[in-house]
């Protein structure tokens, strides 16, 4: 299981968001950051409608579940392990 956090060089909440994310994968909680502008393939394959967008996915990539927006640390920590 890991998360795929979708996120853009042009999105403000992006930039609050990105150091909240990596204390996540310093956690050792397994993230993959996604540009949807350098990989708008994967972007549209995970309907991804805005950023930042997270989704947690199983080891075959299938979407569990997916979080919207700036959340808290602990929140993505939640969302992870829920």
């Amino acid at each position: 299981m890991k998360l795929l956090y979708f996120t853009a060089s042009w999105c403000q909440p992006c930039k609050t968001y990105g150091p909240i994310m990596d204390n996540v994968a310093k956690s050792g909680i397994p993230v993959q950051k996604i540009d949807v502008d350098q990989f708008l393939g994967e972007a549209q394959k995970y309907g991804i409608q805005s950023v930042p967008t997270v989704i947690k996915v199983d080891s075959q990539n299938n979407v569990i579940n997916t979080l919207i927006g700036v959340n808290s640390e602990q929140k993505v920590r939640e969302f992870y392990n829920g």
